[in-house]
């Protein structure tokens, strides 16, 4: 019996979030076997299964026809068993689960949209998901615009947001990240970008790739990827970060410069920070083949001055595919893009400054950098809470000290949590801050005692830090809901820009 064609409009690499017609993928991980959950997945609704050999008795077992695509055996050419029930659910057997996920991501692109869509890639060490955010918002002003859910842009990640794209797509925003050489060569294989952002290189992942210039190679590789400039490639490249800039002559692909100075083709001055109101700045642009620069003020509401490098990469993107002014500065206005940093009100009248998505020391510093720029109400205090910083390898002992010398210089209050924290207490003692207004903690629960015992009304709370170590619990169980009750672990928050 041949294959029945059979819609799919979703796809979840994790059991709980599989809906009615979902395709599942099981995937082995280091902690965990998605293959545990077939069962489940299939309890949920899911219509069709890919597998591992070792998940076929699970599948058969849940009510699941098994297709067996392993050993080169071809899904499109494969044949239902003979008791198939039409609606039965379907298995694929495949010898490896992320390579047909692969193949499938790879095939919706290639084949399942419209042959103009344009793909727009970013990379950087910090920034990708801000900047994939804002950047869709820009394209969406003009054009019908896909962009990868979350932060879906690993190996696993970028196919299965592929399988999101559709014939009524004119734009994808795509992130690209790496934990090694070679990575993001396979996924541009996969995507096909036409533009490349580059948002900076930094020593995230330096423990992987052991040297900054290793780092710059693997980033390199997006630029590397992207059509010549007569074919419609174009990379948008921070100016600003010298190994980036460096990334120029490796592609024939046209450049967009973009930075703080007016060596770059797009560039910002006159920044002013305005606290949780947003920045205000002045664009400039130079004009391709032209002297001609057209100048404009904006207010966005991105937090912090570092977020201008952010609207930096939407703009350049907008601009590079057609887009006016116009269009792009509403873009950059919309909510929406607001992802990273996130605001809640906290115990005790506080305000709960959320960066736990990750931490390295640019984004750190950045976070800290914006909590200068934001005036704490009445009596209230600056207060820091920062924790591990993780993937850092020779860079990690000078990360953590040159964090704890901008937190003493920033805050009226720093409690930090973990081994890789105490550093930063410890710098930042040996940098003239106060002794007694340092806390150096073991454990988040401990961090959690403390705060609520010593957090006073219109206190500014940063919390950052690796969630390794629990800085996301830490939010959760200092968070209170409208009604002035904590909510553990259900806080309710009301999303507004970061870092990244």
């Amino acid at each position: 019996m041949a294959l029945p064609a059979t819609p799919i409009a979703h796809a979840a690499l994790d059991s709980r979030d599989v809906r009615p017609g979902d395709l599942f993928v099981a995937l082995v991980g280091a902690n965990t076997d998605g293959h545990a959950y077939l069962g489940a997945a299939l309890a949920n609704g899911a219509q069709a299964i890919i597998a591992e050999e070792h998940g076929r008795a699970a599948a058969r077992a849940a009510g699941a026809a098994i297709v067996d695509c392993t050993r080169g055996r071809w899904a499109i050419s494969a044949e239902l068993p003979q008791e198939y029930q039409p609606g039965a659910p379907i298995a694929y057997i495949v010898d490896e689960s992320v390579q047909a996920l692969q193949k499938v991501g790879a095939f919706q692109r290639a084949h399942r949209t419209d042959p103009a869509l344009r793909v727009i890639g970013i990379t950087g060490s910090v920034g990708k998901t801000s900047t994939k955010e804002l950047t869709a918002n820009v394209m969406r002003r003009r054009f019908v615009t896909h962009a990868s859910p979350g932060n879906l842009n690993s190996e696993q990640g970028l196919p299965l947001a592929l399988l999101g794209l559709n014939h009524s797509h004119q734009r994808t925003v795509l992130e690209m990240g790496m934990y090694g050489l070679g990575e993001i060569d396979r996924l541009c294989l996969l995507a096909r970008p036409h533009v490349g952002i580059v948002t900076n290189v930094g020593p995230s992942h330096l423990s992987r790739l052991g040297t900054i210039e290793r780092i710059a190679e693997a980033k390199s590789e997006l630029v590397r990827a992207l059509p010549d400039a007569d074919s419609g490639g174009v990379a948008i490249l921070n100016w600003d970060d010298e190994r980036v800039r460096a990334m120029a002559s490796l592609t024939g692909a046209r450049i967009i410069r973009y930075g703080l100075t007016p060596d770059a083709d797009l560039w910002v001055d006159e920044i002013q920070g305005m606290g949780m109101e947003g920045i205000r700045f002045r664009f400039h642009y130079r004009r391709p083949n032209s002297q001609k620069v057209d100048s404009i003020h904006v207010k966005i509401p991105l937090l912090g001055r570092h977020s201008v490098h952010t609207a930096l990469c939407a703009a350049a993107a907008g601009l590079a595919e057609g887009l006016g002014w116009e269009e792009i500065v509403p873009g950059l206005q919309a909510q929406a893009g607001q992802l990273r940093l996130v605001a809640v009100r906290g115990i005790n009248g506080s305000t709960i400054i959320d960066d736990t998505y990750n931490a390295s020391p640019v984004s750190t510093i950045a976070a800290l950098n914006l909590l200068a720029d934001i005036e704490p109400k009445a009596r209230g205090r600056r207060v820091a809470v920062l924790g591990d910083m993780r993937e850092l390898g020779s860079y990690e002992d000078e990360a953590h000290k040159i964090v704890g010398r901008r937190a003493a210089d920033v805050v009226e209050l720093l409690i930090t949590v973990g081994r890789l924290g105490s550093a930063i207490a410890d710098e930042a003692r040996g940098a003239g801050f106060a002794p007694e207004m340092v806390h150096s903690l073991a454990s988040h629960e401990e961090a959690v005692d403390l705060l609520r015992q010593i957090i006073h009304g219109d206190d500014l709370v940063l919390v950052k830090g690796s969630r390794a170590v629990g800085m996301d619990t830490i939010v959760a169980e200092i968070t209170v809901d409208a009604a002035g009750t904590e909510m553990g672990g259900d806080a309710q928050e009301h999303q507004v820009a970061g870092a990244g």
